[in-house]
């Protein structure tokens, strides 16, 4: 089976890759450079230290609003899947969050706390966290009333219940909306580099851009999106780990 999934990734990956080339020969604009080119371009950065000297950059505010989204975001969501009252008073809260157009919050988080990386940090928290608060205390929430139930005829307290019957049950939802919120987060760094200032691998796309450079703009492109596959693969692998001989959840369930 695992044989089989990684051969229809890699012919995934032929096709897409092909057609990429073929449409830059074509060409389908002149700001379309072909997949050699572009893989070119990177290999270019990533020898002169253009790219790795980015990433650097671009991983600060990533890593540090990951963190904070991951840990607050479980935690809250945890709570308002426990409380109906605390579900009825944040959970608008984070859907609006979540359906709001980030672009067009970009102007006041640059007007409150600047171009640094504060801002950068809340505008990964604002895309990660409704995510990941969302799909935890839905997980909570319907965690089976008979289980708990069960822990309740063995004379289990509230906290007992809580640690050892609710978070193990939603804990593959959990974990399924963490990666969720990851992805929404790697989205959120490249916004913010592109709309605050342009620093890291979003001052690559730009300047690239700027001089019509188009092979290290799709290279910078390619090389985000390389990555947040990759993280997220490595993600769903300890998954697999962890719950291994439990149903995965997702958020689309």
């Amino acid at each position: 089976m695992m044989n089989r999934s990684l051969t229809l990734k890699i012919l995934s990956a032929v096709i897409l890759f092909g057609a990429w080339e073929i449409a830059g020969h074509i060409p389908v604009s002149f700001a379309f450079p072909t997949f050699l080119e572009s893989m070119g371009a990177l290999m270019r950065m990533m020898g002169d230290g253009t790219m790795l000297d980015a990433y650097a950059e671009t991983l600060r505010p990533l890593a540090v609003g990951i963190a904070i989204s991951a840990f607050l975001g479980i935690a809250l969501g945890i709570w308002v899947g426990l409380s109906r009252f605390f579900d009825w008073l944040f959970s608008p809260i984070f859907i609006v969050m979540q359906a709001a157009p980030l672009a067009a919050l970009i102007p006041l988080l640059v007007l409150a706390y600047g171009i640094g990386l504060t801002s950068k940090v809340l505008v990964v928290c604002i895309m990660a966290m409704p995510v990941i608060v969302l799909n935890t205390a839905g997980a909570v929430r319907n965690t089976p009333d008979s289980i708990k139930e069960m822990g309740r005829s063995y004379l289990a307290t509230d906290l007992d219940i809580i640690l050892k019957i609710i978070i193990p049950a939603a804990s593959p939802v959990i974990f399924a909306g963490l990666r969720l919120g990851i992805s929404a987060g790697f989205i959120g760094a490249i916004l913010a580099e592109l709309k605050i200032t342009p620093t890291g691998v979003g001052d690559i796309i730009t300047y690239s851009r700027s001089i019509a450079d188009y092979p290290s703009m799709y290279a910078a492109i390619f090389s985000i999106i390389l990555l947040a596959v990759l993280f997220l693969n490595l993600l769903e692998r300890i998954e697999a780990v962890l719950f291994k001989g439990n149903q995965l959840g997702y958020a689309s369930d």
